[in-house]
C-alpha cells in the first residue's frame, strides 16, 4: 500500500502537486490569493483513494486521466463541471463519474472537501462479460450520474469502506486476496451504479453453454486457485464459457453466484487453518485476511452460519 500527504497554502505548489497526482491541471486565475490545500492519498494495485480539502475557490482544467475517476462530495460544491457537451454541478452526498477516461474536463471547486477514487479501466472488464479465451472487452460508462439513489448510496458505502477499512490497515492492504476482493467489489459497485456498455443478461448461446460440465470445470479451477487473486472472467475462461454463461450455470445448478461460491471455498480453507492453528501464533484476523475476508465481523458471521460456532472457538482462543 502506498500513501501520500500534501499540505500547502501556495497555489503554485498546489497546481504542481495536482498535475503530478492526476494529470496536467491548470488552476485558473479566479483562485483565491490565499488558501490551503490538504490532500491525502492511499493506493493499492489498480485503485487510488484520495481525500481533498480545498478551503478556497478555484477553476480547473484537466487533461484526460486514462482512468475511471469518481468524485464523492462531502462539503462545499463542484460547479460548472463540463466535458463533451455535458455540464453539471455537484453538492454534498453526490457521487459521480467526472468524465470518460479519454476526455478532458473542467469546472470550479468551491471551498470543497471531497473524495476522488480512481480505478484502472481494466477492472471493469474483469468483472463484466468476457468471451472464453479472449481478453475481456473494454467497458465504458455511458452516464456520469448513478441511475438511482439506492445505487449511489451503495457505491458511496463501498468507497468509504475501502478507504476506512482496507487502506488504513497495512496488514490487510498487503494481503493479495484482500486487495483483489476489494478492487473487484469496487468495480462491481461502479457497474451496478452507472449506465454502461457491459452485457449482463445471458444470451441463448450462454444458456446453452450452462451445462454441468461447465460447472465442474469452474469448481475445479476455484478449488485449485482459491489462495490466489481470481476474477470471474478468469474462472469463465477456465470453464471455456462467457461470464454470463458461467453466472447462469451457477444460478441454474447451484442457486448461487460464482463469487459467492468462491467465498465459501475460501471459508472452508480458513476453517482448516483455524482447526490446525495454535494461538497466539495463529489469530482469527490473520487467517481471515489470508483467505480474503477483510471485515472481521462479517467473517465471524459467515463462519458461524456455516460451522455453528464463532471462529475463535475453533482456534481454541479463550
Amino acid at each position: 500500500m502506498d500513501t501520500l500527504f500534501f499540505d500547502s497554502d501556495d497555489l503554485g505548489r498546489t497546481e504542481d502537486f495536482l498535475s503530478q497526482a492526476y494529470a496536467r491541471m491548470r488552476i485558473g486565475s479566479g483562485a483565491a490569493e490565499a488558501g490551503r490545500a490538504r490532500i491525502s492519498r492511499s493506493a493499492m494495485p489498480s485503485v487510488t483513494v484520495d481525500e481533498l480539502d480545498l478551503d478556497f475557490e478555484m477553476s480547473y482544467s484537466v487533461t484526460p486521466l486514462g482512468r475511471i475517476c469518481l468524485c464523492l462530495v462531502h462539503d462545499g460544491t463542484v460547479e460548472d463541471h463540463a466535458f463533451d457537451g455535458v455540464q453539471d454541478s455537484f453538492g454534498p452526498g453526490d457521487v459521480v463519474s467526472f468524465a470518460p477516461p479519454d476526455l478532458p474536463y473542467s469546472g470550479r471547486i468551491c471551498n470543497a472537501r471531497y473524495n476522488i477514487t480512481m480505478l484502472d479501466t481494466d477492472l471493469l472488464a474483469q468483472v463484466a462479460s468476457a468471451a472464453p479465451g479472449r481478453r475481456p472487452e473494454p467497458v465504458r460508462l455511458t452516464g456520469h450520474r448513478p441511475h438511482s439513489a439506492a445505487a449511489a448510496e451503495h457505491l458511496r458505502r463501498t468507497i468509504v469502506y475501502v478507504r476506512d477499512h482496507i487502506l488504513t490497515e497495512p496488514e490487510l492492504a498487503d494481503q493479495p486476496l484482500v486487495v483483489s476482493t476489494a478492487a473487484q467489489g469496487l468495480a462491481a459497485g461502479v457497474l451496478a451504479a452507472f449506465p454502461n456498455t457491459a452485457l449482463t443478461e445471458p444470451t441463448a448461446t450462454d444458456r446453452n453453454d450452462a451445462r454441468p460440465a461447465v460447472l465442474r470445470r469452474a469448481l475445479a479451477y476455484m478449488e485449485d486457485h482459491a489462495g490466489e487473486p481470481v476474477t470471474v472472467a478468469e474462472i469463465a475462461a477456465a470453464a471455456h464459457v462467457t461470464v454470463r454463461a458461467l453466472q447462469y450455470a451457477f444460478r441454474r445448478h447451484m442457486d448461487t453466484t460464482p463469487l459467492a461460491h468462491l467465498r465459501r471455498v475460501r471459508l472452508s480453507h480458513a476453517h482448516a487453518d483455524l482447526v490446525a492453528g495454535t494461538p497466539p501464533a495463529t489469530t482469527v484476523t490473520d487467517v481471515a485476511a489470508r483467505w480474503g475476508f477483510f471485515h472481521p465481523g462479517r467473517f465471524a458471521t459467515l463462519y458461524r452460519a456455516s460451522y455453528g460456532r464463532p471462529p475463535h472457538r475453533t482456534l481454541g482462543e479463550d
